[in-house]
């Protein structure tokens, strides 16, 4: 695409020269032009240099368009890409040292288009580079992370690609950051096993448009929700007949209700069935694969805890490289 457009932009100055030579040539011819051999040969050498000139330009021009619709079929990639990037910039609002580079994330992009599996079909080429390139980001952004927060990130990470979809609505992820936001509550609680704070939190989700009546229907089926509360494993519990429809992130909603001391198992199912199981299973750290993903101007930078020394690693590593170099 540069090139073309620098071939178009030389194209145009040498015509622009063309014009400015036959003018000369007409400006400065004295008497009769059809006798003035001079003139003649230089508007005869003119009009085939013009017309050659004209041709590439038709055949850029085309060339051009080509790439540019080829360029919008892959629109797809860079809008998903775009959301992964901002995911990881939202990190340094956890910790101040989860903090990563534009240049750093390009250079993982440019990687996952020559490792990424191929084809000529361009769906399957996008579905090929997004889930290559997703799992990379996962893998290598992990390595940085303290572990407390490594599924925190591949939570925040399938939420914003939903949200993204409008899979997810802002005011839903909202009640489940903060719980909802309101003064006393003026309903009492019908049950004497649900605790204040949950049925609380159950009467402010009934303000969001598909929790509609829910504070209501709970009053009236309340043995039901009991069986979620009880339950060792209430995230795998069904939801009463009334709220069977919900979407998996909604019961994420009512679960932080009921149970909020299961959201982290809840939360590890929900990953796992929007993005895989491998992206809740960070893999152990690899210094062959960290440095396969470096180079000159992205060293790798080693946070060590007290006691920890890596130069047993960092030799065997270097006698390795050695050994296969020779």
């Amino acid at each position: 695409k540069s090139q073309l457009i620098l071939q178009s932009a030389e194209n145009k100055r040498k015509l622009k020269e063309i014009e400015d030579k036959i003018l000369e040539v007409l400006s400065s011819s004295e008497g009769n032009i059809l006798e003035d051999e001079r003139a003649i040969e230089v508007l005869s050498s003119s009009k085939v240099l013009a017309n050659e000139i004209q041709e590439k330009q038709e055949i850029a021009d085309v060339t051009e368009k080509k790439i540019d619709e080829t360029r919008l079929g892959y629109k797809p990639i860079a809008q998903h890409s775009s959301v992964l990037f901002f995911s990881i910039a939202d990190l340094a609002n956890i910790e101040p040292m989860y903090q990563y580079s534009l240049p750093w994330f390009i250079n993982l992009f440019v990687n996952s288009i020559e490792a990424s599996e191929r084809s000529d079909v361009l769906e399957e080429r996008l579905r090929y580079l997004q889930d290559h390139f997703t799992h990379s980001l996962y893998v290598n952004v992990c390595r940085s992370l303290f572990e407390k927060d490594k599924l925190l990130f591949s939570f925040l990470l399938c939420v914003n690609l939903l949200k993204h979809k409008k899979e997810i609505q802002d005011d839903e992820w909202r009640f489940l950051l903060t719980g909802g936001i309101g003064l006393d509550n003026p309903h009492n609680n019908p049950t004497e096993w649900l605790p204040e704070k949950s049925w609380t939190e159950i009467c402010r989700l009934d303000d969001l448009p598909r929790f509609k009546h829910l504070r209501i229907k709970f009053a009236a089926q309340p043995n039901d929700w009991k069986n979620i509360y009880d339950s060792v494993e209430p995230q795998n519990e069904p939801m009463p007949k009334d709220w069977g429809h919900l979407e998996h992130f909604q019961h994420l909603l009512l679960l932080r209700c009921l149970r909020p001391d299961k959201i982290v198992p809840a939360v590890q199912d929900f990953v796992t069935a929007k993005l895989g199981h491998q992206f809740i299973e960070p893999p152990p750290f690899d210094l062959g694969k960290a440095f396969a993903d470096s180079h000159s101007c992205a060293p790798l930078i080693f946070v060590l805890s007290p006691g920890a020394d890596p130069m047993a690693s960092l030799l065997k590593f270097s006698d390795d490289q050695v050994g296969e170099g020779e």
